[in-house]
């Protein structure tokens, strides 16, 4: 049996510019974080003593002998890409709701890799796990995705990466630990109750930027993005870069229809009246979790005025990316 344990992803500054139909054409960078939170999946192999040969169970069971009737997109795409046929039994386990803006789909197709190729003896580095992930996501079962998902679930901690025609690549973000303990002291993360298909919003997203509808929006993306490297690098205050997330938001939430609704304004106005110095909502848009950044000495309040929201999840970062925490094989 192999076990691991892959972050979810807190993404900061950049979202949006992270699709190659933009990057391609217009060199960007992403600000992206690993929260503690985890996505865990278990693999075994399945000994040959019943009707099946394959065995999945996450949000529903299957039971099946033949890889090309599997219904989860991701599992039948990563069991495809490392020609495994028969004989698996998966599993899946996670903290946090899926189709909730926190990458759950990355952090588990990265996931099931490293326990495939650990299941097959072979170790990958963090670079290529990611890549392999995008490449089953965007190329093997088609779906409308960034790449920032992937390569956070890979590497853990907050990264910054740099995309252009040529690829990309990521270096851990420079921060002393008195400002990532700043920062993270900061973050509340808030679930609005509301799950959604991201991928409905990412090709919306996705289409706009192909038809050239959303090209000065996400220069703005860009521009607001390394301004808010250059503070976070100056370690200024939270106010700041609260400000900055402010702008961010106020951008994303015109880069196509559904992303915001009434609802989730009157959520993020009413934050911002009670104290946060700006946030998001995460991922693609249409519900999931919201971020914000907000006083210590405020939160206690905060959290009780924000009657909107259903649960507050504690936020710490995650330094260290997937893991294989039990391999008996």
């Amino acid at each position: 049996m192999i076990i691991t344990k892959t972050p979810y992803r807190l993404s900061l500054f950049g979202g949006g510019t992270d699709y190659p139909a933009w990057y391609n054409k217009h060199p960007s960078k992403c600000l992206s974080a690993a929260m503690a939170h985890y996505c865990y999946v278990n693999v075994k192999e399945l000994p040959p003593f019943f009707e099946h040969n394959i065995r999945l169970a996450y949000s529903k069971l299957e039971f099946l002998n033949s890889i090309n009737d599997i219904d989860h997109p991701s599992i039948r795409g990563c069991l495809k890409y490392t020609k495994i046929t028969e004989n698996i039994s998966v599993n899946h386990d996670g903290d946090l709701p899926a189709r909730s803006g926190i990458g759950s789909s990355s952090s588990f197709t990265v996931g099931l890799l490293n326990a495939l190729y650990h299941l097959q003896k072979e170790s990958l580095t963090k670079e290529q796990l990611a890549q392999k992930a995008i490449t089953v996501e965007q190329d093997l079962i088609g779906e409308n995705v960034g790449i920032q998902d992937q390569i956070m679930a890979a590497h853990g901690g907050i990264q910054l990466i740099s995309m252009s025609s040529d690829g990309w690549k990521t270096e851990d973000f420079p921060m002393s630990s008195e400002y990532k303990k700043y920062l993270e002291s900061h973050i509340m993360l808030g679930f609005s109750g509301v799950s959604r298909l991201a991928e409905v919003h990412a090709k919306k997203n996705v289409d706009n930027i192909k038809e050239g509808k959303i090209d000065n929006l996400l220069l703005e993306m860009a521009s607001s993005t390394n301004e808010a490297i250059l503070m976070l690098t100056k370690e200024k205050e939270m106010s700041i870069i609260g400000e900055l997330l402010d702008t961010a938001w106020s951008i994303k939430r015109n880069l196509a229809d559904g992303v915001t609704q009434k609802w989730i304004d009157n959520i993020y106005y009413s934050a911002i009246e009670n104290g946060a110095y700006g946030g998001k909502l995460m991922g693609a848009g249409g519900g999931g979790f919201f971020m914000f950044l907000v006083p210590p000495t405020l939160q206690e309040h905060f959290k009780k005025t924000m009657k909107e929201i259903k649960v507050w999840v504690p936020f710490r970062f995650d330094n260290n990316g997937s893991q294989v925490i039990l391999n008996n094989m």
